[in-house]
């Protein structure tokens, strides 16, 4: 990578507290009930982009409906996504069918935490789930006003 590519890796990842790697991002884990819960994170993909008005999060969800899906906020400042239910597979029409093979499985564990920058409108995140993928749009505040300058006479 260049330095310039380095410069924004290292912008974005400090404006949304992410490591550099997903290695880092896994969170201190204190049981092995916590560190099974957590081994999904790495294969939940998530894409971020800052537009000039709002933060866009787009997560795939293969399999998963918008009632599959839990996004909150916690501590006013880390957003979550993460999976509510579990994908259930129909059996076969006929009576005695059986699955033989399951690939199309939708992420068995989808946690995702990002913390928030300090210009997010955290009262104002709509998310949406449409054709396998979940859209997590997270508004940004108006920049603060710039302070005035204001020149005293001097008598």
């Amino acid at each position: 990578m260049s330095i310039v590519a380095d410069d924004a890796v290292a912008a974005v990842s400090d404006l949304f507290g992410l490591p550099e790697t997903n290695e880092k991002f896994i969170f201190n884990s204190r049981s092995n009930q916590e560190t099974n819960e957590i081994k999904g994170v790495n294969g939940v993909p998530v894409d971020i982009l800052d537009s000039p008005k709002a933060y866009l999060f787009y997560t795939d969800v293969p399999g998963l409906s918008k009632y599959d899906i839990q996004v909150m906020v916690e501590d006013e400042k880390t957003l979550v996504i993460k999976r509510s239910g579990k994908r259930k597979h129909e059996d076969g029409e006929e009576e005695g069918c059986k699955y033989i093979r399951l690939e199309r499985r939708a992420p068995q564990k989808l946690l995702r935490k990002f913390r928030l920058p300090e210009n997010a409108n955290v009262s104002a995140i709509s998310a949406k789930c449409e054709n396998g993928v979940l859209t997590v749009v997270v508004e940004k505040l108006p920049p603060p006003p710039k302070p005035k300058t204001v020149e005293v006479t001097i008598s």
